[in-house]
C-alpha cells in the first residue's frame, strides 16, 4: 500500500513541475492552495484511522515492546543508510551504519535491540532526498502528498529509491511483507502523537508543519549544522561581541 502511494501520488503530483527559483525562501510554496486540501484530507483520513488506531497501540502495547517495534523497523533501513552515507562520501559513517546492521541483526535477534548504540556505533540516518541535496540539486516547491504528508519535490520524487532500499520491500511472502508495514506505519504513527499539540495550539496549523519539516529538513541535510543565513550572521557576532565585554 505504501509503495502504490509514493509511485501513484507523487506522478500525479509532479506533472508540470517546477525548481526553486534564485531568491526565493526556503518555504517555497507555489502551490499552497492545493497542498491546504491535501492537508485537510490527510487530517480527516488520520483522524478516522491512524490516529486512533496509534492512541490504543500506545495504550495496550507495553513500552519495551513499542521499543522493539522501532528498533526493528530502523534497522530495516540500514542497506539506504550505508549506500548514501557513502555517496555523499561518508564512507566512515557507512561503515559504521554496516557494522551497526550486523551487530544488531545477529545479536539484536534481527534488530529488536539496538545492542550498537551502547557500544559506541551511533546511527547515521540518510535517504536519497539527502544525498541529492548534497549533491547540490535544489529542493523544489513544497508539497503535501496524499497518505504520506510533507515533502519537498526533491524528495517525493526519490522515495521510490528509498523504498527500494529498504529490506522489508524484498521480503517475498506478501503477508508477512504486509503485515510488518502496517506495524511499522502504527509505530510511526505512534511516535508522532507527542508532537500533535504543538500543530493544535498553531494559529495555523499548515503553516507550522511547514515550516517544522522544512526546518528539520535542512538541519538533517546539514547533519545538524545548518549555515547561518546573513541575518543570523549578523545576530551571532552581536552576540559575540556582547560575551566579549
Amino acid at each position: 500500500m505504501k509503495q502504490f502511494f509514493a509511485v501513484l501520488c507523487v506522478g500525479g503530483l509532479l506533472t508540470g513541475c517546477a525548481t526553486l527559483p534564485p531568491g526565493e525562501p526556503v518555504a517555497y510554496d507555489p502551490w499552497e492552495k492545493t497542498n491546504r486540501h491535501l492537508f485537510r484530507f490527510n487530517e480527516a483520513i488520520d483522524k478516522a484511522t491512524l490516529k486512533p488506531i496509534a492512541k490504543g497501540y500506545r495504550k495496550v502495547v507495553p513500552e519495551p515492546v513499542r521499543k522493539g517495534v522501532t528498533n526493528f523497523s530502523r534497522n530495516l533501513g540500514a542497506p539506504r543508510n550505508i549506500v548514501n552515507n557513502v555517496l555523499q562520501g561518508k564512507p566512515r559513517r557507512g561503515v559504521e551504519e554496516f557494522l551497526r546492521f550486523m551487530v544488531n541483526t545477529t545479536f539484536g535477534i534481527g534488530g529488536i535491540f539496538d545492542v550498537a548504540t551502547p557500544g559506541g556505533l551511533e546511527p547515521h540516518p540518510e535517504g536519497f532526498g539527502q544525498t541529492a541535496a548534497v549533491w547540490g540539486v535544489p529542493s523544489g516547491p513544497y508539497l503535501m502528498i496524499p497518505f504520506l504528508g510533507p515533502q519537498t519535490l526533491r524528495d517525493a520524487v526519490l522515495i521510490p529509491a528509498n523504498i527500494e532500499l529498504d529490506i522489508l520491500h524484498h521480503v517475498d511472502d506478501s503477508s508477512v511483507r504486509d503485515r510488518l508495514w502496517a506495524l511499522r506505519t502504527i509505530d510511526v504513527r505512534y511516535r508522532v502523537l507527542s508532537l500533535e499539540e504543538l500543530l493544535q495550539d498553531s494559529k495555523d496549523p499548515y503553516v507550522s508543519l511547514r515550516e517544522s519539516y522544512l526546518q528539520n529538513r535542512e538541519f538533517e541535510i546539514y547533519d545538524g549544522d545548518p549555515p547561518l543565513d546573513d541575518a543570523d550572521d549578523e545576530l551571532y557576532d552581536e552576540f559575540l561581541e556582547e560575551e566579549d565585554y
